[in-house]
């Protein structure tokens, strides 16, 4: 995995392949059908029952001992003040990568296996998108370009909102975001209400801000995180699923009259790749390099995808 393992020896990762890290499912039960598969994963993403039994159930595996662990030191901490009855706060996963890497696919997986432990915890998924600064207010700001850097972002309603989550407090909303018209939606929000577990998905989500000189304190977004995913892939291989994608929404989602890129879909072929291509390099490629890889590092785990967004290798933080 290039750069994040100078030597075995100083890496603070354990790297497995994908085979060797398929064996530490034990016996965690697949509780997914293809169908559910099928619904679950984004356009051009062909994760099927056997990469989720090759990849995410061993992930299963490793978060539930994450988050007894957890609950203990929960109920440790809450011995230790000698305090009575207090909520315990949600167990927090941060998934970070590129557009087009897979994310969102992830995301859906991994929620829909960890509602189904015998425990039947409550889990929910947030997404960055709908903390997105309005359309509006990009172009005003001069940020329509830069959609998905760090600037383009209400990082106060960020913090905000994971303070409020991790504070154990009930009825939390997150703003909505419509991918149709390519804008946050005014008025509309989805309501968390004390889950047991909260994944929290996007591309910036495990960039640290500026240290301030004077020592005050200032929260990032993954101080709120108990457990952090980075899904990874060449830069080669993300741009081939991004113009492929890009393709196949404008024979699809780019049709509807009412979607924001509805334009794009009038274009000739060649117009729409030369189109697909810019986007990619004069913004997505761009926001990988400056801010999305250099977050990597701070992962607890490292998926690193291969061909056809099958996951070739994992990296695991050394406790």
């Amino acid at each position: 995995m290039d750069q994040l393992a100078p030597t075995e020896k100083y890496s603070p990762y354990l790297f497995f392949s994908a085979e060797r890290w398929a064996e530490f499912r034990a016996d965690t039960p697949l509780t997914l059908s293809g169908e559910e598969i099928d619904r679950l994963r984004s356009l051009n993403d062909p994760v099927d029952l056997e990469e989720v039994k090759r990849i995410y159930l061993s992930m299963s595996r490793l978060l539930s001992a994450h988050v007894e662990a957890s609950q203990l030191l929960f109920r440790q901490r809450r011995a230790f003040f000698n305090v009575g009855d207090v909520a315990k706060t949600p167990f927090i996963i941060g998934i970070a990568g590129s557009v087009a890497v897979g994310k969102s696919t992830t995301a859906r997986v991994l929620k829909e296996l960890l509602a189904r432990w015998p425990s039947s915890p409550k889990v929910d998924l947030v997404t960055t998108d709908g903390f997105l600064l309005p359309n509006e207010i990009l172009r005003r700001e001069n940020l329509m370009e830069r959609k998905g850097f760090p600037e383009s972002y209400d990082v106060g309603a960020l913090l905000r909102f994971l303070s409020d989550i991790k504070s154990g407090q009930s009825a939390v909303q997150a703003p909505v975001y419509s991918h149709l018209t390519y804008d946050v939606l005014p008025g509309e929000f989805v309501t968390i209400d004390r889950p047991d577990i909260l994944i929290f998905e996007g591309l910036n989500v495990l960039q640290p801000g500026k240290l301030p000189s004077d020592g005050k304190i200032v929260p990032f977004l993954s101080d709120f995180f108990d457990f952090s995913i980075y899904i990874d892939a060449d830069e080669d291989r993300i741009h081939d699923w991004y113009i492929a994608r890009f393709m196949r929404l404008r024979e699809t989602a780019f049709r509807n009259p009412q979607s924001f890129f509805h334009r794009y879909s009038q274009l000739s072929l060649g117009a729409a790749q030369a189109i697909a291509e810019g986007l990619w390099g004069n913004i997505n490629l761009k926001n990988l390099r400056e801010n999305i890889l250099p977050t990597r590092a701070r992962a607890d785990l490292i998926l690193r995808k291969g061909a056809n967004h099958l996951v070739e290798e994992v990296a695991l933080r050394k406790l």
